[in-house]
């Protein structure tokens, strides 16, 4: 197991990279896991992230590429919730690196 120090504090990290603790999320765990990532968040980014997070509040899952465009286009609109919007801003993995960043557990059915 692995982990990260933000704010002075000790985040633990599953052998994937994913929050060990759920509540041991903030923005600031976020930008640190994304720097980890290669990526610097901007609000695209975090209008994402938090739509994920209000889904994981609503349904208690990370959902899958598929259900993610599709939760996206309903909240944002067509024009951010597609494939390509999404594979542009997390790295052609929305579904895992997303869920990553917003602290959630790994959508169950991806590798």
């Amino acid at each position: 197991m692995s982990s990260i120090d933000v704010e002075g504090r000790s985040i633990a990290l599953d052998k994937d990279g994913y929050l060990v603790r759920l509540d041991d999320w903030s923005p600031a765990v976020a930008a640190a896991l994304a720097e980890r990532e290669g990526l610097a968040l901007q609000t695209a980014h975090w209008e994402i992230l938090d739509l994920l997070r209000a889904f994981y509040a609503e349904f208690q899952l990370s959902p899958a590429t598929r259900p993610l465009i599709k939760y996206v286009a309903l909240k944002l609109g067509p024009e951010k919730g597609n494939s390509l919007h999404l594979n542009h801003l997390f790295q052609g993995t929305p579904a895992k690196l997303a869920a990553k960043l917003a602290g959630l557990p790994k959508p169950s059915n991806c590798l």
